[in-house]
């Protein structure tokens, strides 16, 4: 077994890029490398081929590998459906719900499950480049910890840290982690990074020593900040962000359990188009051409959320305008006249009113269907994959939105309100350039292509700036 683990000082520290473009630059030299993260909470999914769920970023760093994904690259995955509670996924199937308290009595069985499916990874790979979550810092998660030194210790796995320069601090971020965690965990870490610097890394020369000193840890380098990163998907809807065009103008409504919303980063990229991705408290602009209602992982919940903000208010005025309203997935739901959940699979059971602007009605279940699909939208061949609770229908399923193949989604019958259940859509070029063409807009073509050239030149990135070979050497 061959394993390196990138651990951060803290979330968002730009772990997931790193691995990404390590993974990248460990295929070139001809290593079969797969990515690994024992624990993820996010509500941006992806599905594998075989129907099971991880996070989008080890999808996003198994297209950096070469390889498909698949469940054992994230065995535990949270889904966050309230400010306490989750869904928890075990390699691939949900098998829980559990509060914050109660998911602690879970770990036991949850570390199994990730030194399982490590090993499995490990065994058919050269190499398993691994990411952890949040920081090992946080010493009060330690007695149970799974997802940082947890399972470093358990499967024997050294540790490089990365520090974030871009938000300060970073000497103490590094020293401070070495200084309170237990000394056994310390002692698995083989050095450090920088990332996320701005300007002139000499200037920092004095800095890095003082860390190597303080540490006895070496460094592997100063990463600059990668200006391409926003061309590949993001992981956190901390980092969505709108397009830079100046054509139609889009707006996507942030909801409080907003998910999957990578479906919106091909429509991100296109340069004649303007994408607003609105926060709550804010109103609906009234030049938006197209409204769309994205994923959730809380349907009801979310549009309770939508009506506090004033947003079904908006959006009736949107369509009397002659607007365009797209609503995907659970967004897709909310459209309706009816959610009905007598079981309470989205929540609290009972019968909740849609906003009516499609004539369909959705009944909730507890079974969830996670699966990839292909078919036809407008014409165009679409491909994609469907992960949610219910199903919906009512007249105007009768104007399906896509064959993928069965029907999916409706179509109101003035053309402007659809809904679908596909998630990852507009990444098929001919869909998307017929879907915005019908908005009377042009697009431009090569989104996979874009995406791959992304990671091409993450990997040359970390080459010029950081000890690669270095880093790949750690791993034993």
């Amino acid at each position: 077994m061959t394993a390196l683990m990138i651990q951060g000082t803290g979330s968002n520290v730009g772990k997931s890029l790193l691995v990404a473009g390590l993974c990248r630059a460990a295929r070139r030299r001809g290593i079969r490398v797969a990515p690994f993260k024992p624990q993820n909470m996010s509500n941006n999914a992806a599905v594998t081929p075989d129907g099971a769920e991880i996070g989008r970023a080890q999808a996003l760093q198994a297209l950096a590998s070469g390889i498909d994904p698949q469940a054992d690259m994230n065995p535990v995955l949270l889904k966050p459906e309230t400010d306490r509670g989750a869904q928890v996924i075990l390699q691939g199937r949900a098998i829980a719900r559990a509060e914050a308290r109660d998911y602690q009595t879970l770990k036991p069985r949850l570390l199994a499950g990730v030194l399982d499916s490590f090993a499995r990874l490990s065994a058919a790979h050269d190499l398993v480049i691994v990411e952890g979550a949040g920081s090992p810092a946080e010493v009060n998660l330690r007695p149970r910890d799974i997802a940082n030194m947890g399972f470093a210790r358990a499967a024997g796995v050294p540790v490089v840290l990365a520090g974030d320069i871009d938000r300060g601090g970073v000497i103490a971020q590094i020293v401070g982690t070495q200084a309170v965690i237990d000394p056994q965990d310390a002692a698995m870490i083989r050095g450090f990074l920088i990332n996320k610097f701005r300007g002139d890394p000499s200037l920092f020369d004095d800095g890095y020593r003082m860390i190597e000193a303080r540490t006895g840890w070496p460094g592997f380098g100063v990463l600059p900040w990668f200006p391409g990163a926003h061309r590949l998907p993001a992981e956190d809807a901390m980092d969505l962000r709108g397009g830079r065009g100046d054509g139609l103008h889009v707006v996507c409504l942030t909801l409080s359990r907003i998910a999957n919303f990578d479906d919106l980063d091909p429509l991100a990229a296109e340069p004649g188009l303007r994408l607003t991705m609105l926060p709550p408290g804010r109103a609906i602009p009234g030049d938006a051409d197209l409204v769309i209602l994205p994923g959730t992982k809380s349907t009801l919940g979310d549009l309770a959320f939508l009506r506090a903000q004033g947003w079904d208010i908006d959006l009736a005025a949107h369509h009397r305008r002659g607007g365009h309203v797209l609503g995907i997935c659970g967004g897709y739901q909310m459209l309706g006249r009816l959610i009905d959940d007598p079981s309470g699979a989205d929540g609290q059971a009972g019968r909740v009113e849609g906003l009516g602007l499609l004539d369909v009605t959705t009944l909730m279940a507890p079974d969830k269907r996670v699966t990839r699909a292909e078919g036809r939208a407008l014409g165009q061949p679409v491909s994609g994959y469907e992960i949610h609770m219910g199903r919906t229908s009512g007249p105007d399923c009768a104007r399906p939105f896509a064959h993928i193949p069965d029907p999916d989604g409706a179509i109101s019958p003035d053309g402007r309100v659809m809904g679908s259940y596909l998630h990852g859509l507009f990444s098929d070029d001919g869909f998307r350039a017929a879907f915005l063409a019908r908005l009377g807009a042009p697009s431009q073509p090569g989104y996979g292509a874009a995406v791959e050239a992304a990671l091409d030149d993450l990997a040359d990135h970390l080459e010029a700036h950081l000890d690669v070979p270095g880093l790949l050497a750690v791993a034993r």
